[in-house]
């Protein structure tokens, strides 16, 4: 066999074993399951709120047109072309970099560990609001009879209350990413997302028809205009996008590689995008005319009730769910929406740490799923199963997304724009077959915009977090589970870099046939002599 023929045919093996989308509709629905996650629903409200309601809309959709969608469409160019996980299209940009790539794995991992408990309450929430379990004081059931959280320090105490749910979420998640990339994920966002978009669509004209609905949408909207003067609004507006984009840490890369050479990605780029952001806008309209019934049913005002996070989720909604007509109904819907919304993201950030393991050594769908989704879950159970899993959990989805998420897509972008100079290829990529084309305008947004929007939020973040302890938790457990964690990431993500890849495997550019804008001869052969390969669905 020549060694054309050769390469041809172990590209052809590759595309069938890494698995494949079936389609661009299948992409994308995975895609927006990735994006619309917890955060939209319990964070995108309480932002806009605080950061001047009505008028936080137009910083925020700044922020999106001119860093989100430039830099998720960096992420789908990177996958796309290179045609593999974070780690293995980063060496195909250049083998140094690579430990970008497992830094974003590093990274997508930790959070794995600690999103599943979150997306456990939810679960168990979803069954209490049949009765109203939490009774008259959600918080105090919250914290204590359910979280049993007790003293600030870490334990070995298990509450089965919490344990029994993360195990299930567990095991459905080992489930979906044992069936492959489009009988697992692909198959369960087709499902996932439109009964999520139905469930919460319902959750919102149910909460309209509350008393004092009105009003929290008064609280939300009304625009301040004075506050888009203020950096720290700007601020936020990018770090939503940011964090509600699930970009700059190796998901979209990932999934990228995973879709048809021929499609429309800047297309798809565009869809997602205001995909993602319709859901926030949705989210805060069910959200604050909730918090508005709360707040006229309790005779204060729409601020002193509203929250976001942690404390909107299991405290604030209970007392809504106890206090609303048909509460019952709104707390199935809106926990059950927060199942589904956390379920998709779960399982795309293991995606990233499966695919760069098999990526790298060579493995069968089913054996890299159990060598990740077994340390992950059981490190998962060891941690937030216990009387101290909330307090470990707060700290480190405080310092993984501040300073690991925000990081990582720093460094990457400056690197992949700056040092390498990459950019115009990745651009003539996308611009083969999608439309919009992409020209200097998306270059400088990439290379200049959006680097200076993190570097923003970042300098706010660092102001806070050293102004004050973060939730005035003892120094020793934001230094164990915060700051020592943010630092080892990019050390474990550059030593994996240094371990050898399975023998064979391209790392000189994107691989022969993948890159539509390599010149082909009159066969439709690339100078390699290799064809594309086929992207058939090969989870084996």
């Amino acid at each position: 066999m020549s060694a054309a023929a050769a390469g041809a045919t172990g590209q052809v093996d590759e595309g069938r074993k890494r698995g494949a989308f079936s389609s661009r509709r299948v992409f994308i629905l995975a895609a927006i399951g990735s994006a619309v996650g917890l955060g939209n629903i319990w964070r995108f409200p309480y932002v806009t709120y605080e950061n001047g309601g009505g008028a936080f809309i137009v910083p925020y959709l700044v922020a999106l047109l001119t860093a989100g969608l430039p830099f998720l469409l960096l992420d789908y160019a990177i996958g796309h072309r290179n045609r593999g996980s974070a780690p293995l299209s980063f060496a195909r940009l250049r083998r140094g970099t690579e430990g970008l790539g497992w830094w974003q794995v590093a990274i997508c991992f930790v959070i794995a560990v600690y999103y599943a408990a979150v997306v456990a309450w939810a679960l168990r929430y979803t069954f209490f609001s049949l009765d109203k379990a939490w009774g008259s004081d959600p918080e105090g059931f919250f914290f204590g009879e359910f979280l049993q959280a007790g003293d600030v320090r870490v334990t070995t105490d298990v509450v089965p209350g919490v344990l029994v749910p993360l195990a299930i979420v567990w095991l459905g998640v080992l489930v979906i990413m044992a069936l492959g990339v489009q009988r697992g994920i692909g198959a369960s966002s087709v499902v996932f997302i439109p009964v999520l978009i139905l469930a919460f669509a319902a959750l919102v004209v149910q909460a309209l028809l509350l008393p004092g609905a009105a009003a929290g949408l008064d609280a939300l909207f009304t625009p301040d205009w004075s506050a888009l003067t203020s950096a720290s609004v700007w601020a936020a507006a990018f770090g939503q996008i940011f964090f509600s984009l699930s970009i700059g840490f190796g998901i979209m890369i990932t999934y990228a590689s995973y879709v048809g050479r021929r499609e429309d990605m800047v297309g798809s780029g565009f869809v997602v995008g205001f995909a993602n952001s319709s859901f926030e806008l949705l989210a805060g309209i069910g959200v604050f005319a909730a918090l508005g019934f709360m707040a006229q049913a309790n005779g204060v005002a729409v601020g002193d009730v509203a929250s976001s996070g942690i404390g909107l989720a299991f405290i604030a909604f209970p007392t809504i769910i106890s206090e609303a007509p048909a509460g019952a109904l709104i707390g199935v819907l809106f926990f059950g929406s927060l199942v589904l919304a956390g379920i998709t993201s779960l399982v795309s950030v293991i995606e990233v740490v499966i695919s760069a393991v098999r990526d790298k050594f060579d493995t069968r769908r089913l054996t890299a799923t159990l060598a990740v989704v077994v340390p992950c879950a059981l490190l998962s159970l060891a941690l937030f199963s216990t009387t101290s899993g909330i307090y470990v959990l707060d700290v480190v989805d405080h310092f993984v997304n501040q300073y690991g998420i925000l990081v990582v897509a720093l460094v990457s972008m400056l690197v992949v724009a700056w040092a390498l100079r990459a950019l115009p290829a990745l651009g003539a990529h996308l611009n083969v077959h999608g439309r919009p084309r992409l020209g200097r305008t998306w270059r400088f947004l990439t290379s200049v915009v959006a680097p200076v929007g993190l570097v923003v939020v970042l300098v706010f973040a660092l102001r806070d977090d050293l102004g004050a302890p973060y939730e005035d938790y003892p120094a020793w457990l934001l230094i164990v589970f915060g700051w020592l964690m943010v630092v080892l990431l990019p050390v474990v993500g550059f030593l994996l870099a240094r371990v050898p890849w399975r023998a064979g495997t391209h790392l000189d550019g994107p691989p022969p046939g993948s890159d539509p804008t390599a010149p082909l001869d009159a066969t439709g052969i690339g100078a390699s002599g290799a064809r594309p390969a086929r992207d058939d669905e090969g989870d084996r």
